[in-house]
């Protein structure tokens, strides 16, 4: 990140990120000596500098096809626990306060990590995180949509048998092509009566439609990516009159090739049209870039100045499911930050 303008603004910003992924926020060390403990049972480089490579995405297929390989390397809970403290390390470095990480504890149990041991491998490195590095861990418990209903059945059975104490949110991932949205309505009905929050995975690598069928069918509170939804007059409409917040992960859209070039993305148009945007990461060192980066870009697009950016950052606060003091001592904390930001002539 570069010393001066905007870059170092947004390296100091307090910040919250609403939609980063567990597994696909492991750094490129931790998943090369994951993959060299592994070596000789994966296809994962061991040396960091060729997983630049191996994370260069042909499409949203082959971009899940690599994420399900780094996925397979987290084989117990000690693997759970050190990748988890790790993202922590990485998110408060960024000055991250208050993430919502997205974890998919099917993949882990179905590897054969006991539900139990998976809880309180995340539980333990949360504790860690919030008293060593001054971070707030939230988990959204996702399910992987390629993996169908019976994922859908184990998610909600380990969220809501084996509650763990930050889990705030019920969340979809996967391919969105060739998996209807509706199968999950059942399990996202429960996961909401049980308190969690609904914040499914759609429009990126498909049409409007998926983020009408998140809406109506998965009570979605906040829509992942969204990318699509300006194709549609009337749901652009719906979620501007109902303030639902989109979480826009730029850099993400072009490496898996959802969009085609970074001056293509929609992201200035929702905000355009009064959309309630975040900014986000996705799974930043999968796709060679972090939090900090992810504002600069929305900076760019957005034609947003240091008050412009910070603005950006408090609209992740208030979308996000911190309770109201946290709310409020983050945004206090973000207007802080502003106010002594050195005046630039």
């Amino acid at each position: 990140m570069a010393g001066t303008g905007i870059e170092a603004f947004v390296a100091g910003l307090p910040k919250a990120e609403l939609h980063v992924h567990h597994v696909g926020s492991a750094s490129p060390a931790v998943v090369a000596a994951l993959a060299a403990r592994y070596e000789g049972r994966t296809a994962v480089p061991t040396d960091p500098e060729a997983l630049a490579k191996y994370f260069e995405f042909t499409d949203f297929a082959h971009f899940i096809q690599v994420y399900l390989s780094v996925v397979d390397l987290i084989r117990d809970a000690e693997d759970v626990r050190s990748l988890t403290y790790g993202v922590a390390e990485e998110l408060a470095r960024r000055n991250v306060r208050y993430a919502e990480l997205t974890v998919t504890p099917y993949s882990s149990v179905r590897r054969g990590i006991p539900g139990e041991a998976f809880m309180e491998a995340i539980e333990d490195a949360r504790k860690a995180a919030e008293a060593e590095l001054g971070l707030v861990l939230r988990w959204c418990f996702d399910i992987p949509g390629e993996a169908g209903v019976e994922s859908a059945e184990i998610t909600e059975r380990l969220a809501l048998d084996l509650r763990p104490e930050g889990l705030v949110s019920f969340g979809l991932g996967g391919p969105e092509i060739g998996v209807p949205r509706p199968q999950f309505q059942p399990y996202f009905d429960r996961a909401r009566a049980a308190g969690l929050h609904s914040v499914p995975h759609a429009g990126e690598a498909t049409g409007p439609e998926t983020v009408w069928d998140a809406l109506r069918f998965l009570g979605a509170e906040r829509i992942g990516h969204g990318t699509s939804s300006m194709q549609d007059p009337r749901l652009v409409d719906h979620l501007g009159e109902h303030q639902i917040p989109l979480e826009v992960c730029p850099t993400s859209n072009i490496a898996t090739r959802v969009v085609e070039r970074i001056e293509d993305h929609p992201i200035k148009q929702m905000v355009e049209a009064g959309l309630f945007v975040t900014v986000n990461s996705d799974d930043p060192p999968m796709f060679g870039t972090d939090i900090d980066h992810e504002y600069a870009v929305a900076a760019g697009l957005l034609g947003l100045d240091e008050a412009g950016v910070a603005e950006l950052a408090r609209q992740a606060v208030r979308a996000s499911f911190l309770d109201g003091a946290g709310k409020r001592a983050l945004i206090g904390e973000i207007d802080g930050y502003l106010a002594g930001w050195p005046q630039r002539g």
